[in-house]
């Protein structure tokens, strides 16, 4: 293939022309043909690279993360051990998030039924005494 421009690579591995951008200022991207103009050439090579970025950045990897694994992939390395550490920490990091996040709906349960249980007994149901008096999220 013959080097495209940015927007036709942009089309062509689905993502953005901002992305493009964005990451070749990070240098994700090697350095690549560019024609009398300065506009950038992409190679069949340089889209492969663009779609593994979009690949990973939908799994949640940081930009930082590609870039480290690329750098392996780049110096002859097998980065799956890499990876495979990567999506561990990611993991990690959503079971602790789905913990606090199920700790959260219990308390906002908890108060929900003493504000339904005041108003029943015909108190008021102020939201900022549910709060004040409510059990700590925390804990």
């Amino acid at each position: 293939m013959r080097g495209v421009t940015v927007g036709k690579a942009a089309e062509l591995a689905g993502v953005s022309r901002k992305a493009i951008r964005l990451w070749e200022a990070k240098g994700l991207l090697p350095e690549a043909e560019r024609t009398e103009a300065g506009y950038r050439l992409f190679d069949e090579a340089d889209l492969e690279v663009l779609r593994f970025i979009r690949r990973a950045k939908a799994l949640g990897l940081t930009l930082d993360e590609i870039n480290d694994v690329l750098d392996l992939q780049r110096g002859g390395a097998q980065p799956c051990a890499r990876v495979t550490q990567l999506l561990d920490a990611h993991l990690d990091q959503i079971n602790r998030t789905l913990t606090e996040l199920r700790r959260l709906r219990a308390a906002l349960l908890d108060a929900r039924r003493t504000a339904d249980q005041t108003r029943r007994a015909g108190g008021d149901a102020v939201v900022c005494r549910i709060i004040e008096t409510g059990p700590d999220p925390s804990r």
